[in-house]
């Protein structure tokens, strides 16, 4: 039975995903989840209060997968510049993965304090990442040098995700140029 309930609630899961990435927030509705599933609406109930439990659910499943691999890339390379470079690349590497637009589509979304505050945590998770790096080179404020890197690495992930005119690769170079040039001071 616990069996049964952990495959259903990662169907659901999944289901979410894909819904958040094909239409945006508006997409993820009960009746849509229990369509593509399979249940019926009543038995999503039983799963997940809400659209926020569904939402806080996926950031607690899929950041932590984003973040580890974005962690392994960045452990590949022993040099700082190749750790600042290897967290650029691997989030933007990341653009195009379905865990990666249904987590834009809920970040863009009107959500309840829990689900805001657990994708405020996995996002410092992600800029604690590359602190040690930063602090390697010399910053003397390692943790605003991560915050700002974050942001252009955000900016670059909207760039792509609008369909820019650019290419997505010649974005991601220019991010990391950016990004290098920047934290090198």
């Amino acid at each position: 039975m616990a069996e049964h309930r952990s495959m259903q609630r990662a169907a659901l899961l999944d289901a979410a995903r894909s819904l958040l990435s094909e239409g945006g927030t508006e997409a993820l509705t009960f009746p849509a989840l229990a369509e593509r599933t399979g249940l019926a609406r009543s038995s999503v109930y039983e799963y997940f209060r809400s659209r926020a439990a569904v939402v806080e659910e996926l950031c607690g499943v899929d950041f932590p997968v984003w973040a580890a691999e974005v962690s392994a890339a960045m452990e590949r390379d022993p040099t700082a510049d190749g750790k600042v470079e290897a967290y650029v690349r691997q989030q933007l590497a990341l653009v195009g993965d379905r865990r990666h637009r249904a987590v834009v589509a809920i970040s863009a979304s009107e959500l309840d304090a829990g689900a805001r505050e657990k994708i405020r945590a996995a996002h410092g998770g992600l800029v604690a990442m590359i602190v040690e790096a930063l602090a390697e080179m010399g910053h003397a404020e390692p943790r605003l040098a991560a915050m700002l890197l974050q942001g252009v690495v955000d900016a670059a992930v909207r760039r792509i995700e609008l369909g820019a005119a650019e290419d997505p690769s010649a974005i991601t170079e220019a991010a990391v140029a950016m990004a290098l040039r920047g934290v090198r001071g």
